[in-house]
């Protein structure tokens, strides 16, 4: 499949650019050994470590974009494109879908194609973290299982707020560490036994191996940056109303804010939010599993 060199929001194509690549960092470069083998069997994957439930997930996510009714939205590491085409199956929005790793983009162009969606979307390849568009471009951005795999989240969490408009919306979709000691137990024996032996009967050595990562790369992440961190680090960045939903007994996490009116950008005085293991005021909790 050709390549086309540079980026176009308006000409939505469907064809991977190279134009915003940039040099990757140590975890940009583990991120794509990791996922370089995966593109083809992703959503088997997915519905394995979320036991299922990744779509709902997904379309919880995709909940608070739909009433914002955007007219051109970013989808910040969209693998191959399950959540953009979702966002386009539910929204008149032209979508652009950016994501580090060529396969999983070239997965996600036969997809689109697939979908017969090749007029709305256009895939780029590049980094969360340092995104090729002005400020400002877009009315709503989502991104997944992104914050994990990016040195400073504080600083991708500004770049991601610095292309949405004033009063455009964001939204996010994670992993996350169940609250609950009970089910905190039965998710890290999933995580630590379950899902490499799974991984491996089901895609083999490339399985196992992601399937061997997760589980410790979650319980670490939200060690150092733990869901009241997250939350005010989501407020620096320039956004308002921000909201939490965990979502299956705490497995999956969804988050959600607006940018703000007014310019977003922190003063020049102002830290980082500091870590803290303390209870998140506000918080939806979706315990069942079943809505």
């Amino acid at each position: 499949m050709r390549q086309q060199r540079g980026s176009s929001v308006d000409g939505a194509s469907s064809e991977v650019s190279d134009g915003a690549r940039r040099s990757a960092g140590d975890r940009d470069r583990f991120a794509q050994r990791l996922f370089t083998s995966l593109p083809s069997r992703y959503d088997s994957l997915g519905k394995l470590l979320s036991l299922g439930q990744d779509r709902r997930w997904r379309s919880a996510m995709v909940d608070h974009i739909v009433p914002a009714r955007p007219r051109i939205m970013l989808d910040v590491a969209c693998g191959p494109a399950g959540v953009t085409l979702e966002l386009a199956d539910r929204t008149d929005a032209r979508i652009v879908g950016l994501d580090l790793t060529e396969p999983m983009l070239r997965q996600g162009v036969a997809n689109v194609h697939r979908a017969g969606r090749d007029d709305r979307i256009g895939l780029v390849l590049g980094r969360g973290q340092q995104l090729p568009f002005p400020d400002a471009t877009f009315d709503a951005l989502t991104f997944t299982y992104l914050l994990r795999y990016v040195d400073d989240p504080q600083q991708t969490l500004g770049e991601l707020a610095r292309v949405v408009a004033p009063g455009g919306v964001a939204a996010s979709l994670e992993f996350f560490v169940p609250p609950d000691r009970f089910w905190r137990f039965w998710w890290w024996g999933y995580t630590r036994l379950v899902l490499p032996i799974g991984g491996w009967l089901t895609g083999g050595r490339g399985w196992f191996t992601v399937g061997r990562f997760l589980g410790p790369n979650i319980s670490g992440h939200y060690r150092r940056y733990p869901l009241p961190w997250l939350i005010a680090a989501w407020k620096l960045a320039g956004f308002e109303h921000v909201g939490v939903r965990l979502m299956s007994l705490g497995g999956g996490l969804v988050m959600w804010g607006t940018r703000r009116e007014d310019d977003g950008a922190p003063s020049s005085g102002a830290e980082q939010p500091s870590p803290t293991s303390g209870p998140t005021s506000g918080a939806t909790t979706d315990a069942t599993g079943d809505r």
